[in-house]
């Protein structure tokens, strides 16, 4: 359980810690980091842990332009990592106190096995497998797979459908080369959806496949290259991966997200990143499993 030892800080002044502050690549705005509060937590558990030591490693995306992407100093900008930014100031630590850590999809449960990162904000889609090793708070975003394609759309791809006799590139290890397979088996799997972008230019593959929010953050950074065919197939909940059956975490987690949904901070964050090129939805409900 959280104590606050001060007062609660005002949604307005939660909301002015995310004036802006520079730019990413693709033009989305990076707000400044949350304001700390000053709390305790109970003896023994994660939050205490991490509140003690004044320091917690988060993994995400050095790759997904408007949700982790490396910036000019080395850290990554983007909504992923703003949320990774709010958890952290709600444990009581200064964004200095953050390494971050950069998780591809095939290695994001592995980190958290492992205990090489606190937590994992990383375009992470909540699933049933995926439960099974790890934990989930959340979601706090819910994206859909979509395809990406050269400017002008000149194989005429209106749909996963259209894929059956095309080459398709993913990332190994993620949802999208999952939910891909039902398509069509003809795939390039890589680490890293960035490196889809050169078979795509060369005509090596046919589309790019993943959720249509990364999709737009690579098209928005290479403008006039490509198209997200705007025809999304899948329903993917973005969760914050943790240690599995770490409950009390779970709950501190999903209250921090409640609140922040609540008071603003949440949208403050999207349209200070990922709104540059995204309109602004209705937050998630989250999961109290």
């Amino acid at each position: 359980m959280r104590r606050n030892k001060g007062l609660m800080i005002s949604a307005i002044a939660l909301a002015g810690a995310f004036a802006l502050s520079g730019c990413t690549d693709s033009g989305a705005s990076t707000p400044s980091a949350a304001p700390v509060e000053e709390v305790t937590f109970d003896e023994g558990t994660t939050m205490a842990a991490l509140n003690e030591a004044g320091e917690i490693t988060i993994g995400t995306k050095f790759d997904q332009p408007l949700f982790g992407l490396k910036g000019p100093d080395g850290d990554p900008v983007g909504f992923d990592v703003e949320i990774g930014k709010l958890i952290a100031s709600k444990l009581g630590i200064e964004a200095s106190g953050i390494t971050w850590t950069e998780t591809v999809s095939a290695n994001r449960e592995p980190f958290i096995q492992n205990g090489d990162v606190d937590l994992v904000v990383a375009t992470y889609t909540i699933n049933d497998a995926r439960k099974e090793v790890v934990s989930f708070a959340g979601p706090y975003y819910e994206a859909g797979q979509d395809l990406l394609v050269l400017a002008g759309n000149e194989a005429d791809i209106a749909g996963p459908e259209d894929l059956a006799d095309k080459k398709v590139c993913t990332v190994s290890g993620s949802t999208s080369e999952k939910n891909i397979a039902a398509y069509t088996t003809n795939v390039i799997a890589t680490d890293t959806y960035s490196n889809c972008l050169g078979p795509l230019r060369s005509g090596e593959v046919d589309a790019v496949t993943t959720d249509n929010v990364i999709l737009a953050g690579l098209a928005d950074q290479n403008a006039g290259e490509f198209e997200v065919v705007g025809n999304p197939f899948t329903a993917e909940p973005y969760g914050i991966g943790l240690a599995k059956d770490d409950t009390e975490f779970r709950n501190f987690i999903n209250d921090v997200l409640e609140e922040a949904y609540e008071d603003g901070t949440w949208a403050e964050a999207w349209e200070a990143t990922a709104g540059s090129v995204l309109e602004t939805p209705e937050p998630p409900a989250v999961d109290r499993y």
